[in-house]
């Protein structure tokens, strides 16, 4: 099945870099390219790409703005795209906040055509952010700038003690196979944790319960 991805980026060179890497993918087609937040919003309603492909920093309507306006459609829309932000990283305080806005994954501006293309494929099946160290460098970063977690509520009731002690090292960024070695079980078995936990908890991907963990309490930064 064929990925069709929008582009958006204030800076021109940036836009027509990514979506020359993007064509040239077989079962990827760039479907448009937006230079700021409203025309990333406008155009990703009018051409439904599976993934936008959304910079932080934009002129006018952030790609924050932009993401939340996405994920948060009109009642007479069913279409919420997958959202690819692209960061700088260490300098971006917006990372917290984007994850909670909705965003799917994030890539560093300085990524290679190679993990960009990565990036597009893992965001589009609704896997984890990116590799495991890339999670847990950005856990860290939203987890310290972000607000104190809530105390644990109703949200985590429907799981079972194992589910929980899952969900918990999902948010401490492990991996899988990390998972399946911490706990003693298989990774097959992990997997299908993960799969109920994102289903009984209503969350997308992963990338959501590792904020979910951390909004619950569930995680504390630094553990």
């Amino acid at each position: 099945m064929t990925i069709s991805v929008l582009i958006a980026d204030d800076q021109a060179m940036v836009r027509a870099g990514f979506a020359a890497v993007l064509a040239a993918q077989p079962g990827i087609e760039v479907v448009g390219q937006a230079a700021d937040g409203d025309e990333a919003v406008s155009m990703a309603h009018e051409l439904r790409p599976d993934v936008v492909v959304m910079d932080v920093r934009m002129p006018g309507r952030n790609g924050l703005e932009a993401t939340l306006a996405l994920q948060t459609p009109p009642r007479s829309s069913d279409y919420v795209p997958r959202v690819l932000m692209l960061t700088t990283f260490d300098i971006d305080d917006y990372v917290y906040e984007a994850l909670r806005a909705g965003a799917s994954g994030f890539l560093l501006k300085d990524a290679t055509p190679e993990e960009l293309v990565a990036a597009v494929r893992i965001v589009a099946a609704g896997d984890a952010l990116l590799a495991p160290s890339v999670t847990r460098r950005l856990i860290e970063d939203f987890a310290r700038s972000g607000p104190p977690p809530r105390p644990s509520g109703t949200r985590l009731a429907e799981l079972t003690d194992r589910e929980r002690e899952v969900l918990t090292l999902v948010g401490r960024g492990f991996s899988n196979s990390e998972i399946a070695a911490a706990l003693f079980i298989a990774e097959q078995t992990v997997k299908t944790h993960v799969s109920k936990i994102l289903s009984k908890l209503g969350l997308r991907d992963r990338v959501h319960a590792v904020v979910l963990a951390y909004d619950t309490g569930l995680v504390q930064p630094g553990s």
